[in-house]
C-alpha cells in the first residue's frame, strides 16, 4: 500500500505587492489553519515517511507548521524546487521517482496544479482550497504503479469543512 497526501499550502499574504510570489508568506489565518489542520491530521495518526513541500515560503512554513502537530522533524523536511511553478506532469514524474521504502509520503504544493492531480486520481476532487488536504490510498507496492492507479481510498479535509 502507498499513500500520497497532497496539501496545498495556507492562505497568504499579499500585504507587500514588491515581494516576489515565491517569498509570499502566510497571513494570519494561514498561521492558524495550518496548525489545525496538522491537529487534524495527528488526531488521526498520520506519520508519513516522508514530506516533500515546494521551495516558496508559504509552502514551507505549511509543511513545518503541520509537521510539528503530527510529530515530524521539521528538518527532515525535503524542500524540491521542482513542485513550485510545476505542471501536473512533473509531478506525477516526481512521484513515480519516489523511493519505494516510503509508504506515506505528504507533498505541499500550489494550486491549480495539486487540484489538477488529485483530480487526475479522483473525479470527485474538484477544488483545494488553502491549506486542505486530500489523502489518496494506492494498492500498490511501488510508486511507479501509482501514476496509473485508481486510489481505493479518498479522503478530503479542509479548514472550512470545520468551521
Amino acid at each position: 500500500m502507498k499513500k500520497l497526501i497532497l496539501v496545498r499550502h495556507a492562505k497568504s499574504s499579499w500585504d507587500d505587492p514588491t515581494l516576489p510570489d515565491h517569498d509570499r508568506p502566510l497571513n494570519d489565518r494561514g498561521l492558524r489553519d495550518a496548525p489545525k489542520m496538522g491537529e487534524r491530521l495527528a488526531q488521526r495518526g498520520i506519520l508519513p515517511d516522508l514530506i516533500l513541500s515546494s521551495s516558496a515560503v508559504r509552502a514551507l512554513t505549511t509543511a513545518q507548521l503541520i509537521a510539528e502537530k503530527i510529530g515530524y522533524d521539521r528538518a527532515a523536511i525535503v524542500v524540491d524546487r521542482r513542485i513550485y511553478g510545476a505542471q501536473v506532469s512533473a509531478l506525477l514524474y516526481l512521484i513515480q521517482e519516489l523511493d519505494d521504502a516510503y509508504r506515506q509520503v505528504m507533498l505541499f504544493g500550489h494550486n491549480p496544479e495539486l487540484t489538477e492531480l488529485a483530480h487526475h486520481f479522483s473525479k470527485d476532487i474538484e477544488d483545494m482550497p488553502t491549506c486542505a488536504i486530500v489523502e489518496l490510498t494506492f494498492d500498490v507496492e511501488r510508486w511507479v504503479e501509482v501514476i496509473h492507479s485508481k486510489p481505493i481510498e479518498v479522503r478530503f479535509d479542509s479548514p472550512k469543512k470545520h468551521a
